[in-house]
């Protein structure tokens, strides 16, 4: 079952001489449940791609669809709305909120939406990610590694359709790397979350199901990975 589609997905900055095209026709599909690796130079285009996917920024040209819905279409409102719900985020600088504890940064997507906790999805994702002991401490009191795996969890708390990793280990030393990895590859399996991990790392690639490498704009390579 399709979850992503990108449809000749284009996206140019700047116009005349100044004209960049960061994305040059881009068709790709993503089923639902797959780990999907995204590989690129910098400049490749690769994070440009991200976040269109995330609905953070807008194509200039060409539709994405994620389940039913053309996002490309969506007013800024409604984009949003659609981002929070379907959409998890991570970055490779965690994006916390300074002032909020860890149990509030977790939980910040459904507050935003006014909604109740589910008490039990809480408490079997902070106990997964390590941070049970850790809900009344600020972002500033935890460490790089700790930092990652609350975004994580805010990222999981919606059950979102489409979880978006942007270089999630590029802040961490190899062995929170590793760590973060073995997290995605866990959510992936036991939450069967669709995963797409934008990364420069060969060796993190490759624990993916599928690797799309991006030059230039432009998909050149979609391998699917032999177990």
């Amino acid at each position: 079952m399709q979850l992503l589609t990108c449809d000749n997905v284009t996206k140019i900055y700047g116009s005349g001489e100044a004209k960049v095209t960061a994305l040059d026709q881009i068709n790709l599909s993503v089923n639902k449940g797959e780990f999907v690796a995204i590989v690129g130079a910098s400049g490749s285009g690769k994070s440009t791609l991200l976040h269109l996917l995330g609905g953070v920024d807008r194509p200039s040209g060409g539709k994405i669809w994620i389940e039913d819905t053309d996002i490309s279409t969506l007013s800024e409102e409604k984009l949003a709305v659609f981002r929070r719900r379907k959409v998890g985020l991570i970055y490779q600088f965690y994006n916390l909120i300074p002032t909020l504890d860890v149990r509030k940064n977790i939980l910040l997507p459904l507050l935003l939406d006014g909604r109740k906790p589910d008490e039990a999805r809480f408490s079997e994702i902070v106990t997964t990610l390590g941070l049970a002991d850790r809900l009344n401490h600020l972002p500033s009191q935890l460490s790089g590694g700790q930092q990652q795996r609350v975004a994580i969890g805010r990222a999981l708390i919606y059950r979102p359709a489409l979880l978006l990793a942007d270089e999630p280990t590029g802040n961490l030393d190899r062995k929170n790397s590793e760590e973060t990895v073995e997290l995605l590859k866990l959510s992936h399996s036991r939450y069967r979350q669709t995963v797409l991990l934008i990364t420069h790392d060969e060796k993190i690639a490759l624990e993916a199901d599928r690797i799309i490498t991006i030059e230039d704009g432009k998909i050149v390579s979609d391998e699917v990975m032999k177990r």
